[in-house]
C-alpha cells in the first residue's frame, strides 16, 4: 500500500524543515499514521503540496502525482492531509472537499501529533 501526504505549500520546506515530522511520524508510526503499525507493507510515496492559497491545485497536483507515478507502475492507495494544513489552513474545509471528492482513494486528516502545546512553556 502506498501513502501521499498533502501538506500546506507555505509551511512546508519553510517553516517545517523538510517535513521531518510527517517522515519520523510514517516510520515510527505514531499519530494518524499508527493505524499502519502492523502492516509493514504501507510505503510513503509522495510529499506534495497544495499549490499555494487559497488551496489553488491540490486536485492538479494528485493527478500530476498519478501521472508520474504511472511509468513505475505504483500508485496512491490512501491520502493524508498533513498536520500543516489541518492545524492551520483558513481554506481547509474546501480543499479537503476537493480532495475527497476527486482522490477515489482514502483521505485522512492529520499526519503526526508532535506540536508543543506552549511555545515557552515546559
Amino acid at each position: 500500500m502506498k501513502v501521499a501526504i498533502l501538506a500546506c505549500k507555505n509551511i512546508k520546506d519553510e517553516s517545517c524543515f523538510g517535513c521531518h515530522r510527517c517522515l519520523t511520524a510514517f516510520d515510527k508510526r505514531e499519530g494518524e499514521f499508527k493505524r499502519y503499525k502492523d502492516n509493514p507493507d504501507f510505503r510513503l510515496r509522495a510529499i506534495l503540496h497544495c499549490g499555494g492559497c487559497p488551496g489553488m491545485a491540490p486536485v492538479n497536483r494528485l493527478a500530476n502525482l498519478k501521472t508520474w507515478m504511472a511509468p513505475l507502475g505504483e500508485t496512491i492507495d490512501v491520502i493524508h492531509i498533513g498536520t500543516c494544513l489541518t492545524k492551520n489552513c483558513p481554506y481547509k474545509d474546501s480543499i479537503l472537499a476537493k480532495v475527497k471528492e476527486k482522490a477515489g482513494v482514502e483521505v485522512i486528516e492529520g499526519t503526526h501529533s508532535y506540536m508543543p502545546p506552549t511555545i515557552f512553556g515546559t
